[in-house]
Formats: structure tokens, sequence, C-alpha cells
């Protein structure tokens, strides 16, 4: 067994073979050190991180653009290990359906305000921060909304699906789960479902509940209910398969959100959380997603 150095310096990559204990000497150089078996073929298994660096155009992630690209080499995502996003929460949530067909890791890095799904910003031991990073794996739910001229559109969401009014007058609306009815007329500015790892977003804004990431829920939740008043919505169970229909097409219409997908004068919507739909989401073991939900449950409003 021999070890390998990975020296880093700025965007050429060497590799250098030296003895046992001869590993961290080196210095002035950026050094990340592995280990490789070295089998009788001579070949071993060590493979180096690749990375595609998804970068938002906001002015704040922009200048981050110039000061990583100049240390890191930036790989095409088909080719790359793991898809770093640099930018805010909804940067976060668009970048994730866009390289979801790839199935690779995702390492979010803060540079929008809140920032809730990213880890702290950093242009320093970027590979060293991801190697040491947890995977939290996160489900998304599947929208098939029908318009009012029945034409069908689909989208997914991580955060939430809501349904909202259009104009200056109330929705009308009828919710059904698993073809049992929760609600037959709720009169009121709009509804969301939400997941766990949405619950803390909008959800929580109009009173929802907080859900953990294993509580394998999802939160149904009014906003600004007027009839029934005192409606505070429901916990479902991630099998769930929600309807909601809009009673009154013409005169109230609603459209449906996705995250960011809008589509606008929708008749009826079914939302459902996809098995084959899921997100593994690095994060550094000081700032774990699970923490930053159950520190939002305990906190005082």
């Amino acid at each position: 067994m021999i070890y390998i150095i990975n020296v880093i310096n700025y965007k050429e990559t060497f590799l250098k073979e030296c003895p046992r204990g001869e590993i961290g000497r080196h210095k002035g150089l950026k050094i990340l050190a592995h280990w490789e078996c070295q089998f009788e073929s001579g070949r071993g298994h060590h493979k180096l991180m690749k990375i595609h660096f998804a970068i938002d155009k906001t002015v704040k992630a922009d200048a981050s653009r110039r000061n990583i690209l100049k240390k890191y080499s930036n790989h095409s995502p088909q080719k790359s290990d793991v898809i770093v996003v640099v930018g805010g929460d909804g940067f976060m949530l668009s970048s994730l359906k866009k390289y979801q067909k790839f199935n690779k890791p995702f390492y979010g890095m803060n540079r929008g305000s809140f920032g809730f799904l990213m880890n702290k910003y950093k242009s320093k031991n970027i590979i060293k921060s991801i190697s040491k990073s947890k995977p939290v794996i996160i489900s998304a739910l599947q929208m098939l909304a029908i318009t009012k001229n029945n034409i069908k559109r689909r989208a997914i969401s991580i955060n939430e699906v809501s349904l909202l009014r259009q104009g200056r007058q109330t929705a009308s609306l009828k919710i059904t789960n698993n073809k049992k009815t929760i609600i037959r007329k709720l009169i009121c500015d709009g509804v969301l479902i939400s997941t766990p790892a949405g619950s803390t977003a909008y959800n929580l804004s109009v009173n929802g509940p907080i859900l953990s990431l294993n509580s394998k829920r999802l939160a149904i939740t009014p906003i600004s209910p007027f009839r029934p008043r005192r409606w505070k919505g429901k916990v479902v169970t991630l099998s769930s398969t929600i309807k909601i229909e809009n009673l009154s097409i013409k005169k109230r219409p609603v459209s449906a959100v996705a995250d960011n997908f809008e589509v606008r004068n929708v008749k009826s919507v079914r939302v459902s959380v996809n098995p084959l739909i899921k997100f593994k989401v690095l994060y550094d073991k000081n700032n774990n997603l699970n923490q930053k939900i159950k520190f939002e449950q305990y906190k005082k409003r």
C-alpha cells in the first residue's frame, strides 16, 4: 500500500507518490492526502473529486465566481462527482430540479439571504468540507394541475405546492385525501401542501406545523381561511394523494405554484410524493438540516 498526495495548486493538479510518513511535510502547497490500494495489476481505485459549480447570477453570488473558478476546475454535471450550488435557497431549489436527471449529490453554499437549505459560504477547503459532510435525503412532491381548458401541467416541488387566488375574490376549494373528503368547502386566500423540508418556509409563515425530516408526513395548511374561520389544516401521511378542486372556476380563479413554477386558471390539482424522485443534499456537521428544523420547532415565535 502506498500513499498518494493530491497537490492542488490553483487549476493544476499533480499526483506525487511519497513514502509513508512524508504526508503533510510539503509546506506551502494545498495538500489533500488520499490512500490508494495497489493491486497486482498496478492499478488502484483512487479517484479525484470532480465538481460542477452552479453559481447564481446575482451580484453577491457572481462576485464569488472568479474567486472559486481560479482555484477549482469546473467539470460538466455529467462527469462531476458532486454539484456545488452557490446562491440562495431559491437558486438551490431550481438547481436541484435542473440537475436532478444526473443523480448527483448537492452541496450548497449560501450567497443569498437566509440560506436555510445551504451551508456557509467558503472559497477555501471546499473539497475537504464536502468530504466531511453528511447526506440528507429529501423527497419531492409531484403536482398534476388541470386548467379550465383541460390542459395538464406537471411539475415537481421540494418545498410546497400552493393554490392561490388570482383575483380580488377569495378562493372556494374542496380538499380530498385518497378519495376521503377533508373539507367540503374552504373559503380562503389559498392552501398549501408542504414537505418536511419546506415546512419551515412559506408553511411556517402561514402558521402551519413544522415537520421533522423523518416524520413521513405532509402538512395541508390554509392561507387566510375565512370559512370555516378556525380550520387550522391537517397533517397527513407521506403516502397520501391530495386533490384540491376549484368550486368556482369562472368567478374565483386560482393558480397553482410548485415552488417557483406557476400554472394559471386551475380547475384541479393532484399532489403526491413521488418515491422515485429523491435528492441527496450534503450538509456540514455543524449545519445539518435536521438541526435547523429542530431549532425552528423550539424557537419562540
